[in-house]
């Protein structure tokens, strides 16, 4: 259970490092987030922080309700942690959170692919194109006849692709930039441009 914070992906770059090397990074927009409630025990059952970003005024009156006096924000995620004694409504969180060469888990949501074939989406082979076969891209016996006579839950088949929640761990930080708000992650992260990011220490 770590803090973590809200953003946007930008895109992926190539920066090179102090040793000489090349590595190529996803690059993240993270605006600085307002702490905007505390979850406890006594009140709650658990401990969270709730922070949020991007603010907006186009909020119904229950959700800008829920932030009282403070900014109006679109944007809100809780992070569990095991304290939130270092925390209070209002604070401010920004990239100085994370430094360089610390790992990080990202979540977000990978990239909808629609219906897509077990070929696409399982990585199963084809069948024979000559010699008279006609089972190029079936997908083949799905299940047994007569026992059970039914088609085991589970069993890979086409369907939907993508557009799942996705976290990768373990992600190491190459740059924090607080001048311009930006998070240099190694690697490749979920969603397309502009997708919404979380980001907490692994």
């Amino acid at each position: 259970m770590s803090i973590g914070l809200i953003g946007r992906k930008v895109g992926m770059t190539s920066v090179f490092q102090p040793d000489g090397t090349m590595v190529a990074v996803s690059v993240l927009s993270v605006e600085p987030n307002t702490v905007t409630r505390l979850r406890t025990t006594e009140r709650d059952g658990y401990t969270a922080v709730q922070i949020g970003t991007e603010e907006s005024k186009n909020l119904s009156k229950p959700e800008a309700g829920q932030f009282k006096d403070g900014p109006k924000l679109a944007t809100v995620h809780e992070f569990r942690l095991d304290n939130v004694d270092a925390y209070e409504v209002g604070q401010r969180l920004d990239v100085t959170l994370f430094e360089a060469g610390e790992l990080v888990d990202v979540t977000g949501v990978s990239k909808g692919k629609g219906f897509s074939g077990h070929i696409k989406r399982h990585h199963f082979k084809r069948g024979p194109k000559t010699h008279g076969s006609d089972h190029h891209r079936e997908p083949g016996s799905i299940g047994p006849g007569t026992t059970p006579g039914r088609v085991y839950k589970g069993m890979r088949m086409a369907g939907h692709m993508g557009d799942h929640r996705t976290t990768v761990k373990k992600l190491r930080v190459v740059r924090a930039d607080a001048e311009r708000n930006l998070l240099l992650v190694k690697g490749t992260l979920p969603g397309s441009r502009n997708a919404l990011i979380f980001v907490k220490k692994a």
